[in-house]
């Protein structure tokens, strides 16, 4: 039962995280973050240039994006279900949102019909006093 003055974060069933869970929430809003974006176009720029410069002067490798594209995509690979998981969990979570506010409401609601019930009860005893 949700009581008066209680957060979402206050409610049991969101207070027992896993790892998994602290860590698909850290990676989701990490590696959705400008920082991050920043860091990979740093890190793509860097070995783009090395991958480049490389071939030309000591016939390094004949293929120099073979590897970049391979770690792309285990990046890719790796970071999708990670993402999906820390939705999930979002979702999960406004679902928890939607309840504490129904209930909410429904306080509301009933403490709205008592205090119509009140007021309807006060002006019949108003009319009664009239006609006196």
């Amino acid at each position: 039962m949700i009581q008066k003055g209680m957060k979402l974060h206050d409610l049991p069933h969101s207070r027992k995280l896993t790892k998994g869970q602290k860590s698909a929430d850290f990676i989701s809003k990490w590696g959705g973050s400008w920082h991050f974006i920043s860091l990979l176009a740093i890190i793509l720029i860097v070995w783009m240039t090395l991958n480049v410069v490389l071939v030309i002067k000591y016939k390094w490798d004949p293929y120099p994006f073979i590897l970049l594209n391979l770690f792309l995509s285990f990046l890719a690979a790796f970071q999708a279900p990670v993402i999906l998981m820390s939705q999930n969990r979002e979702s999960e979570r406004d679902r928890k949102r939607s309840l504490y506010d129904y209930e909410i409401n429904r306080k509301a609601e009933r403490e709205i019909e008592n205090m119509q019930e009140d007021l309807n009860e006060i002006k019949r005893m108003i009319r009664s006093l009239k006609r006196k």
